[in-house]
């Protein structure tokens, strides 16, 4: 007899977001206008947050990475789904597909600590101002945005390395856009239960200590606001946060509906559709939500705008 660990598929084909004929093209071309305007709206931020001297403060430095995060996370994904929507046979290579599901994870993990790590930097300018560039100095940005993607990186490589690690016999046939954990292990023939035991403690360990910092920071920021006499001043002090406070409901709140549905409601299909939310929509929105509440690019942009080469000279 065959060993029972070794994997005998070589390719896995991807159901994608409908699997109805007439709908390809259409979701083809709305798909295509989400990655663009994702591709633009991050890449503009980006590109901002380099160029402009008056954008080169820690928050400015996080959300540049934010970007990085969310413009490498939709690449991740969104190239393969609008191939697949013109194409009859939506097949991805086996290998081909743990690296995608490794790329995501990177990604996704390194935005769950990376809203937690902006969090943290308006906690300290709110709460702690007159220590804000002390706490928060460019050898600490750079170490906290570095141990974010060091701890995505570690993430991706042990959970697909689990997941990837199970046999995968005669069903190839993935119910989802693209290659994640619960869908590839529910095609699994070989028992499942080390691999999502993974899963489920790393997402759960993810989304405590990224929300718990989150919801500190935010009550001590609250807080801090209300104890402000004049209200001038607590406009002012709110509208720091604001923008980050909605894009940390939308993404927090995403991911929530995902994991606490009840088990009788739960579906891959229910799984998918919040998937295409933070994979793609999300990573839409979070530069117009920075840049359309925020006085401060908005400048930036039209500075650019006027004069290209002069932000260019300024950096």
């Amino acid at each position: 007899m065959a060993p029972r660990n070794l994997s005998h598929v070589t390719e896995f084909i991807l159901v994608g977001v409908s699997d109805r004929p007439e709908l390809q093209v259409p979701l083809f071309f709305v798909f295509l206008v989400i990655y663009m305007l994702t591709a633009a709206g991050n890449l503009g931020i980006i590109t901002l947050t380099t160029v402009d001297s008056r954008l080169q403060t820690p928050m400015y430095f996080f959300l540049r990475h934010l970007a990085v995060i969310n413009f490498g996370n939709s690449t991740v994904i969104a190239p393969k789904m609008l191939v697949n929507f013109l194409v009859s046979k939506k097949t991805t290579l086996y290998y081909e597909c743990a690296t995608q599901l490794g790329g995501f994870l990177i990604f996704i993990v390194a935005e769950i600590f990376m809203l937690a790590v902006m969090a943290y930097d308006r906690y300290v300018a709110i709460c702690n101002p007159l220590l804000y560039m002390v706490v928060v100095s460019r050898r600490v940005c750079l170490l906290l945005v570095s141990l974010t993607y060091l701890y995505g990186f570690c993430t991706a490589i042990v959970v697909s390395s689990c997941v990837f690690s199970v046999s995968y016999c005669s069903s190839n046939k993935i119910n989802h856009f693209y290659c994640d954990n619960v869908p590839l292990l529910a095609l699994s023939c070989s028992d499942t239960h080390l691999p999502e035991t993974v899963v489920f403690v790393s997402a759960a360990t993810n989304l405590f200590f990224s929300m718990s910092i989150v919801l500190v920071s935010y009550f001590n920021i609250v807080l801090s606001i209300l104890r402000i006499r004049s209200s001038e001043g607590r406009k002012k002090a709110f509208s720091t946060c604001a923008s980050h406070m909605m894009a940390v409901t939308v993404f927090y709140g995403t991911l929530l509906f995902m994991y606490l549905q009840p088990q009788t409601n739960h579906s891959l299909d229910t799984d998918k559709m919040a998937s295409v939310f933070y994979t793609l929509v999300i990573p839409m929105l979070n530069p117009m939500i920075y840049s359309l509440r925020n006085k401060d690019v908005k400048d930036a942009l039209k500075r650019f705008m006027t004069n290209p080469c002069n932000s260019f000279k300024s950096m």
